[in-house]
């Protein structure tokens, strides 16, 4: 088991710390358990909480009810977890993919190799003024396995020669577009193979991008390849050859970058925060953000400074620009921002946001659709109550049918009886007519009876009447 540092804060208030193989011997004086147990990760840094995804995301939701603290009666274990992931780390090994973009000349491979302090790249065959030099960006991929204290790290360094170099630059940022979301769907079709054991992580974690040391603000083709690409990888922009220009030139120009980049509303990495950080940590985190974008000076070549030590600069007749100097370049705030610090939270920003982003866009405009509330946490209250207002509304909505309904057969019973009623009317009025009738025939039989008239006229004696003159 591997070997780490814990602190234990008692129920005095005091801390005791202790190296040890997974165990702790922290205990207060009185025998009080302990609490607030804080575990340091072999590697000297203190291992990082974050607040929930959800955050303060959903202002209108409930959100989940805090879980309470509980003290322990004795040691658990579970405070050696940093420990457990960081031999699983070890193990495996690690992978970061890094893409340099800039013009021809700036710098990139001798800042890559100053970097890792490896000669990842050689040196480059420059094309006489006269050579053909290509009409296309090209995508070139360098990877080295490098290896520091027994941690392994892949490392792939994707430059784009030919960006930014010819007379008509339009559209030269679509290659790399293009390179990057291929790596997205490559990855993507890792995701839904049948065995995923083995899932190589080749997409993009951090695009260097190199800006030419004018000293006056971004060229277009500058704002319009950020503006493309800054949804798809983590933009650090770097002002290259920052020896060529004064102090003073710097913060001017840097001022002038970050004016334009507010302006086209283009998102560049700024190291994330947690709760519960350190004052030194918080600190380092200010001092990376106030140095973007890092005024860089590369190189790998050792001269001798005017007090007698081998460092790695460049020598001038004026003088020696140190690349490890803060004072002189911010090259060791690049170097501590993109390797030593926040690595990790670029390979999670990539994966947690932006493939999930773009993961996103592509499966539903392939059709695929996913119910949002799936996956929705929910508070049984809060569920309960919306379950009982849509039970209300389908009792409304049935109520309201069957009123139409009944609404519906009363009138057609209304109109069935108004027929039988006009109908039974006029049977009332036939049988009126035919009963007047029959009166008036009885009252005028009635009136010949009286009168001593036959009723009706015998047929022979008629018959006699007519044939007496014969």
């Amino acid at each position: 088991m591997s070997e780490g540092y814990y602190e234990h804060s008692n129920g005095n208030g005091t801390t005791n710390g202790t190296y040890g193989e997974g165990r702790s011997n922290a205990a207060s004086p009185n025998g009080d358990s302990l609490h607030n147990s804080r575990a340091i990760s072999p590697s000297g840094y203190p291992v990082k909480t974050e607040p929930g995804l959800n955050g303060n995301a959903n202002a209108g939701s409930v959100q989940a009810q805090q879980p309470a603290r509980k003290k322990l009666a004795s040691w658990v274990g579970f405070s050696n977890l940093p420990n457990q992931v960081h031999r699983r780390s070890v193990r495996r090994g690690f992978q970061f993919v890094a893409m340099v973009v800039g013009e021809s000349g700036l710098g990139k491979s001798t800042l890559i190799n100053t970097l890792f302090e490896t000669k990842l790249y050689q040196p480059k065959n420059v094309p006489a003024p006269g050579e053909d030099r290509g009409q296309t960006v090209q995508i070139e991929s360098i990877s080295a396995e490098i290896e520091e204290n027994g941690v392994r790290l892949k490392l792939t360094v994707v430059d784009t020669p030919g960006f930014g170099d010819f007379v008509n630059n339009d559209e030269s940022w679509k290659p790399i577009v293009d390179n990057i979301e291929a790596r997205f769907d490559a990855y993507l079709e890792q995701e839904n193979r049948v065995n995923r054991l083995k899932l190589v992580d080749n997409r993009v974690h951090a695009c260097i991008y190199f800006i030419q040391p004018t000293g006056h603000s971004l060229k277009p083709i500058d704002i319009e390849f950020m503006r493309r690409l800054h949804t798809k990888v983590n933009l650090i922009p770097v002002i290259a050859k920052a020896d060529t220009m004064t102090d003073d030139e710097i913060v001017l120009f840097k001022q002038r970058i970050l004016s334009d980049i507010a302006h086209h509303g283009i998102r560049i990495f700024q190291p994330p925060q947690y709760e519960n950080e350190d004052e030194e940590t918080i600190q380092e985190n200010e001092e990376i953000i106030s140095k973007v974008p890092f005024a860089v000076v590369g190189s790998d070549t050792l001269v001798n400074s005017p007090d007698g030590r081998q460092v790695r600069g460049r020598a001038y007749p004026w003088g020696v620009i140190e690349v490890d100097n803060e004072d002189h370049c911010d090259f060791v705030k690049l170097r501590q921002m993109l390797v030593r610090t926040h690595m990790e939270e670029l390979r999670e920003h990539t994966n947690d946001v932006l493939y999930e982003n773009y993961r996103t866009d592509k499966l539903k405009a392939m059709g695929v659709s996913q119910d949002e509330t799936v996956f929705k946490e929910t508070n049984p209250a809060a569920k309960q109550a919306e379950e009982r207002a849509l039970h209300e509304a389908k009792l409304a909505k049935m109520e309201a049918e069957m009123k139409m309904v009944f609404q519906q057969k009363v009138q057609e019973k209304e109109a069935k009886l108004k027929q039988s009623e006009e109908e039974l009317y006029l049977r009332h009025r036939e049988m009126k007519d035919a009963l007047e009738k029959q009166r008036q025939e009885l009252e005028d039989k009635k009136r010949r009876i009286e009168s001593g008239r036959p009723l009706t006229p015998e047929k022979g004696s008629q018959k006699k009447r007519f044939g007496l003159g014969k």
